[in-house]
Parts: structure tokens; C-alpha cells; sequence
């Protein structure tokens, strides 16, 4: 099996580096390997399966060109928690549920769930998550929750600048028992912005991939097989044509 995983991207304009680095990903994937991972936070800010951005339509058919070749797969970060069933048939994909268990082994997630030492943020994500806030938001004007995206994404940048880091860290005890609940030893997520390759030792070892945030530069997950490998790349010589 043939797979890439990625998160993290925070997309917002088309202009740049990082989105023709994850268009040219795509199609140059999308023929190697079987699968394509996306686990959360592929934009920067989502309100709706109506957005009518040059973001959105690019994305839209980015994705669906892709998917005519290899399976994708998508999990809601804490930015993107809005997609739904209208993007994903326009753009080909599939949501998956978060956490998710693949092969009986490697669970998949984005990772904020397990910065349980931020309370206030988990608070906030339970609100954002519930179906009767996300239904009662997307009934707003598309230029309305416009602004209000803004308004949340400038806040929370605000507050992450005060918090002491070690908070918005997954805690180790919670990603422990969460691998111990799904009998998985190896564990694959983002959110943190601190890649990484982990081995935990005792009496339930298992593995830790930390994807990192396309921001100084691109990351991935390789799979082939029973190895696993995180990559990184400069995204500018890659949007350019450099391979990887």
C-alpha cells in the first residue's frame, strides 16, 4: 500500500507558493500512490460549502481532478470544520470521522483533541464542533460568516500568542489512552506545528508522526508498505517543478 498524509497547509490564496505546491502535489501523487490524506486545517478559514472564492473553485477542481486517480480523504481541523457533503462530492473526497482507525493500526487524527491541558480551547472546539452551532452559523449570509471567520481567526491568533506553549502540546497521558482504546501503535496527526518522528516506550510503545504546517516549508507522511517516512520540502523550488 501507497499512501501520503498531510495537515496543516492553512490554504488561503492562490497566488502563492504554498497553494501551486499542494496543486503540483496532487497531481503528481494522486498517479503514485493509492491514498492522499488530509488531516485538517487544509485552509486557513472555511464558512460554507457556498464560498465563492477563487480558493474554493481551485480547490474544488484541484481535488476532483485527483481524486479520478487516487482515493482522498479529509478530517476536520479546528479551521476547516465546515466542510461538508456539498464540497466533498464537487471536489471528489471523503470525510472521515476523528479519530479513525486505518488498518486495525494506525490511527489518524488532527490532534487537537489531545491539547486537553488547554481547557479554554477545548471549551471552544466543543462549541464549534456541535451540530447545532455549525447548522445555526451556516444559515447566515455567506458575507456574514465571512466576517465572522475573520473576526475568530484574528482571535484566535491573538490568544495562541499568550498561552504558554507547553499548553497547546498534545498531553501524553490523553494520546496514550486514546492509543490504549483503540489498540493502535502507531499514531499520525497535526494541529501542534511540531513535526516529528516519536517512539514511545513502556508498557504500551507505540509511534508518533507529528505532521508539520506548510508555512517554512511543506511536510508529509510517506507510506509504502510497513515503512513510514515524514518528508519535508522547500514549497517554493517544488511549486517551481524541483522534485522533492
Amino acid at each position: 500500500m501507497k499512501r501520503v498524509f498531510l495537515s496543516d497547509l492553512h490554504l488561503q490564496h492562490i497566488d502563492t507558493p504554498t497553494f501551486s505546491a499542494f496543486v503540483r502535489l496532487l497531481q503528481i501523487e494522486s498517479r503514485q500512490v493509492a491514498e492522499i490524506y488530509l488531516l485538517g486545517d487544509l485552509v486557513e478559514m472555511w464558512v460554507g460549502d457556498d464560498d465563492d472564492s477563487d480558493l474554493a473553485a481551485l480547490l474544488t477542481k484541484s481535488l476532483k481532478k485527483a481524486s479520478e486517480h487516487a482515493a482522498i480523504f479529509l478530517q476536520h481541523g479546528n479551521r476547516d470544520f465546515l466542510f461538508g457533503d456539498e464540497f466533498c462530492e464537487a471536489s471528489g473526497i471523503t470525510i472521515l470521522p476523528d479519530p479513525f482507525l486505518l488498518d486495525d493500526r494506525i490511527l489518524l487524527t488532527h490532534g487537537d483533541a489531545f491539547c486537553t491541558d488547554d481547557q479554554a480551547y477545548q471549551e471552544i472546539r466543543s462549541l464549534l464542533r456541535s451540530h447545532q452551532w455549525q447548522q445555526d452559523v451556516l444559515q447566515k449570509p455567506l458575507a456574514e460568516r465571512q466576517e465572522m471567520g475573520r473576526q475568530m481567526r484574528e482571535q484566535s491568533q491573538q490568544t495562541n500568542a499568550n498561552k504558554p506553549t507547553q499548553i497547546m502540546d498534545v498531553n501524553g497521558v490523553a494520546v496514550a489512552q486514546t492509543m490504549q482504546q483503540y489498540g493502535a501503535d502507531l499514531l499520525i496527526h497535526g494541529h501542534t506545528h511540531r513535526p516529528g518522528d516519536y517512539l514511545r516506550r513502556g508498557q504500551d510503545t507505540f509511534r508518533r508522526i507529528v505532521l508539520g504546517d506548510w508555512q517554512d516549508c511543506g511536510w508529509l507522511c510517506r507510506q509504502h508498505g510497513e515503512s513510514f517516512h515524514l518528508e519535508c520540502f522547500s514549497l517554493s523550488r517544488y511549486a517551481a517543478g524541483t522534485p522533492l
